[in-house]
């Protein structure tokens, strides 16, 4: 069983209320002052309010893909908002990006598109950090062809399994499909997408996907959409960001004839949804309050810049 900390909201707004530089010292008012203005200022999403223009000192956040879009448009925004630090993120697979969080330590703020592993979360400790989970949204993982494609709009699970292992051609998986060749583009193995594709469609066993002929992996996701847009018959998968950004070239397919909106989503009857996370550490927030006062930033604010 892994072994981190899921933090409650409640122990969240503390620790991040206790990484809030305390005001200087002043003559005590002749009178008491309100209740609300001793309180500390909250916003929308029950967190501290933080100004960006108080905030200092730099950011290093690596890891998922998925997260890194919603993680840049944050980022953004605390620097439209007055930030004047540095803030670096690296899109390199969530795999990749726990390596650096619990191997080598390099990083604030690891993005992911799956739960943390127990072996991963053991790399941590052996650097005496503690993982710190923080949910940061739902995403759709979208199953995309190429607009040129004229027979595929909806596909089944168990389709979705044949088309990415062993089935050679179209027609091997529905006789009215062309006898022409699937071509296949994925996620590479340290993607947290990549994880959980094989999860969910393959029960685990990631050997039927990565045996299967004309497959690409790339851990970049433009590789991929420029990949599936080569060829009508070509066919990928990737965070519905992605998807999002290319729209217009590219169509995204129902999944047991659910379509991945945002209330199909939210709802759970879209087949293929997953949890976003961001992970960091208690002595991290404590030691680098910029790092606390950016998560509190993106927890307060992220409803807001999920589209």
């Amino acid at each position: 069983m892994r072994k981190l900390s899921v933090v409650p909201l409640l122990l969240l707004v503390a620790m991040l209320a206790a990484c809030v530089p305390a005001p200087a010292a002043a003559p005590a008012p002749e009178t008491e002052p309100a209740a609300d203005e001793k309180a500390m200022e909250m916003g929308p999403a029950g967190l501290p309010m933080v100004d960006p223009m108080a905030v200092m000192g730099d950011i290093i956040i690596a890891g998922s893909s998925t997260v890194y879009p919603l993680a840049e448009r944050m980022a953004e925004r605390f620097v439209d908002e007055g930030y004047d630090g540095s803030i670096s993120i690296s899109s390199i697979g969530s795999g990749a990006g726990f390596e650096r969080f619990c191997v080598a330590g390099e990083t604030d703020v690891s993005n992911a598109s799956r739960p943390i592993k127990d072996s991963e979360v053991e790399s941590c400790n052996a650097i005496e950090r503690a993982p710190i989970e923080l949910r940061v949204g739902t995403d759709a993982l979208a199953v995309v062809v190429s607009q040129d494609n004229d027979f595929l709009t909806d596909i089944s699970m168990a389709d979705l399994a044949l088309i990415f292992s062993t089935a050679a051609n179209w027609s091997d998986v529905n006789s009215d499909w062309p006898n022409e060749p699937i071509q296949r583009f994925s996620p590479g193995t340290d993607s947290g997408t990549f994880d959980y594709f094989v999860e969910e469609v393959f029960d685990e066993d990631a050997e039927p996907i990565l045996a299967a002929a004309e497959l690409q992996l790339s851990e970049d996701d433009n590789v991929l959409v420029q990949g599936v847009l080569g060829s009508a018959y070509a066919i990928g998968y990737f965070g519905y960001a992605y998807y999002q950004e290319n729209a217009d070239t590219l169509k995204v397919l129902s999944i047991n004839g659910v379509e991945a909106t945002a209330d199909n989503v939210d709802n759970a009857s879209y087949p293929l949804a997953r949890p976003l996370f961001m992970y960091s550490t208690a002595a991290i927030l404590h030691e680098k309050p910029q790092v606390a006062d950016f998560l509190n930033f993106v927890l307060t604010y992220v409803n807001e810049e999920i589209v």
